[in-house]
């Protein structure tokens, strides 16, 4: 039986595998530091295979570089050994809901959640620290080799990562901002879906960084726009300069092919009109007719009902003869009444909507940032948030990426969580099922601020107070619609179906070290006289619960499945969504439990490996399940 591996992927391996794949010759193997064999690339040979394509040494090229990119990729790529581990008391529908919200590291996040919603996440929205010298703090651990990263993540969370503040005078003031973005925009790439997108809100302080760290890790190719967000309604009067009024909202896709959602802009139908009562209804006359570009297919005559030939624009007409005849049957191509000229008919009904524009300046659809203030305080009376981003911008990025049914939304980022805000407040709108992932360090609150005053200790806890009254509130005023003046209309199953998806709940899972105790890493460092102290492998002070994520995270199942617990042969047994995962953590397990379990044939078994008294208990639990259900993995834990 096979054991879980406790820990997340190594990319640097991945990567190889997939240079082994394209060129299999330069794989070899080499020595580690321990003396022990693995799959290595020769380098030497790889040069020559892409020769004429290299570039060594100090020779020019166009790129961005600052001290600590290189500890960035290694760092990105560096597995961790640490846990999800659920808290339901601070949890709102812990059972029912599709909503996470993670506590702890970003980076750390991202690497647990690479498995599990590698290409699954649908938009992503992150509103970082704009690097101004006073409110960005960064893990500061650029300068450890991938090895002391790798233990430091396993077992040494007590020596972890120093928060500093990010100082002019640190003499890396754009360097260590970069290092910070550039390791987690990599991971965060692995997640977007094929139809994904990824919207940063940035500042011109580090926006020109920003994109070109962007443009290497997305894609030159996948830029899709640089949106300038009029982020205030009022300009500064006392401003030395110039008023800074705006933001930048940079979006890239995972696939070229992306489109934007085109929305309806009803200040812009004004010149739809019916004069003569057509009965499609509203319409314009004017849109073009000729083709952008000369086609010589599409030059050609049409010949009116007078008998008038109407010859073709200079580049010739839009269409082909045949569909330019089908319009004309249909009627949205027009004969003037003299027959010697054209015209195109284009009615409201048909309209699809416009292409988003770059400039956001119309604070009714894309908001600022005092409404954002006011939004928070009426949720939040006390004051406890500087710089939110208002629920119309996030709603406005929600629907630009065609957020549908089942669509996940990430902010990795969270802050005071009003990316989670707008997505339920999307939901109750559009009725659209879609779930989100919050990210947020459990930065403190400083000492005699307003939110400590309130009782907050630290920024992730007002993020997740926050969703509880807004999903409170929200859910209702839509409970308020049912009860009044919509439940008389046609309008009152609508909003019965918004209602019935509405999901206002979150399951909070914090970032910590792994169950497994130390031993389990490093057994070279257990000591004879101490084997005794080391009989179980788990550490104590961590329950069930805490054991089924670890297996959740590690096997790569989604972590908001249904989890439902029995008791079978006197011991606890938890199951994931049905029957899709099993798992045992009570010690002295016995055939009756494992003959029970194997009958209900789950795809997936997990048990404690002290659970099961001996060696040859585990061999007689892989031979039942090899006999009553074949197609069950199993692992131990």
């Amino acid at each position: 039986m096979d054991k879980l591996k406790l820990h997340t992927p190594d990319l640097t391996a991945t990567n190889i595998e997939k240079l082994a794949a394209l060129f299999p010759n330069c794989v070899t193997e080499a020595r580690d530091e321990k003396g022990h064999l693995k799959q290595a690339i020769d380098f030497d040979l790889l040069r020559q295979e892409l020769s004429t394509n290299l570039i060594e040494g100090d020779r020019e090229r166009y790129r961005l570089d600052w001290p600590g990119k290189r500890e960035a990729l290694v760092i990105a790529n560096s597995p961790i050994a640490k846990t999800l581990r659920p808290s339901r008391q601070e949890s709102v529908d812990f059972e029912t809901t599709k909503n996470l919200f993670i506590e702890g590291d970003n980076l750390d996040a991202l690497k647990l959640l690479q498995e599990i919603y590698l290409n699954k996440i649908k938009v992503i929205f992150i509103d970082p620290p704009y690097n101004t010298g006073k409110d960005f703090v960064y893990a500061d651990d650029f300068r450890e080799s991938s090895i002391d990263y790798f233990e430091r993540s396993n077992q040494r969370d007590e020596d972890g990562s120093r928060l500093v503040s990010n100082t002019e005078s640190n003499g890396r003031f754009h360097s260590d901002w970069l290092t910070m973005m550039y390791s987690r925009l990599k991971l965060a790439r692995n997640l977007l879906s094929d139809d994904g997108a990824i919207f940063i809100a940035i500042d011109d302080g580090e926006g020109h960084n920003l994109k070109k760290i962007c443009d290497e890790i997305f894609g030159e190719a996948n830029f899709i726009a640089n949106a300038v967000w009029r982020s205030k309604d009022n300009s500064n009067n006392d401003a030395k300069r110039f008023s800074y009024d705006h933001n930048h909202i940079l979006v890239y896709s995972r696939n070229e092919d992306w489109q934007p959602a085109t929305l309806q802009d009803t200040s812009k139908q004004s010149h739809f009109k019916n004069p003569d009562n057509d009965p499609k209804g509203a319409y314009f006359d004017g849109n073009p007719l000729n083709s952008p570009n000369y086609r010589e297919n599409l030059i050609y005559e049409i010949k009116s009902p007078e008998g008038i030939k109407i010859p073709a624009p200079k580049n010739g007409w839009r269409w082909s003869p045949e569909v330019m005849k089908s319009k004309i049957e249909s009627g949205e191509i027009r004969f003037n009444k003299a027959g010697t000229g054209i015209n195109r008919r284009t009615y409201l009904c048909d309209a699809q909507g416009l292409p988003p524009s770059t400039l956001w300046t119309d604070l009714e659809k894309t908001g600022h940032n005092r409404q954002a203030k006011y939004e928070l305080l009426k949720i939040l009376p006390e004051d406890l948030f500087e710089t939110p981003k208002p629920i119309k911008l996030l709603s406005y990025i929600i629907r630009l990426a065609a957020v549908k049914d089942g669509d996940v939304i990430l902010d990795f980022f969270s802050g005071s969580a009003s990316t989670a805000h707008a997505a339920v407040q999307f939901s109750a709108d559009d009725g659209i099922d879609c779930r989100y992932i919050m990210v947020q360090l459990a930065e403190t609150c400083a000492e005699g601020s307003d939110a400590a005053k309130a009782g907050y200790s630290t920024v992730a806890e007002i993020g997740k107070e926050r969703i509880r009254r807004a999903g409170a509130k929200i859910r209702a005023e839509l409970e308020a619609h049912l009860e009044g003046e919509l439940a008389a209309s046609d309008k009152h199953q609508d909003v019965t179906a918004r209602l019935s998806k509405l999901d206002t709940g979150f399951r909070v899972l914090k970032i910590d070290t792994s169950n497994m105790k130390d031993v389990y890493y490093a057994p070279d460092e257990v000591k004879q006289d101490q084997l005794e102290l080391h009989t179980d492998n788990i550490k104590d002070d961590r329950t069930p619960e805490d054991l089924l994520f670890q297996v959740l995270v590690d096997w790569g199942v989604d972590l908001t499945l249904p989890i439902a617990e029995e008791t079978i042969a006197k011991k606890k047994v938890f199951f994931v969504d049905g029957d899709a995962l099993a798992a045992c953590f009570d010690p002295q397990i016995s055939e009756d439990l494992v003959k029970a379990l194997a009958k209900r044939k789950p795809l997936r078994a997990v048990f404690r490996d002290s659970g099961f008294g001996d060696d040859s208990m585990k061999i007689n639990i892989e031979q039942i399940f090899k006999l009553l259900s074949p197609g069950t993995e199993l692992r131990s834990l």
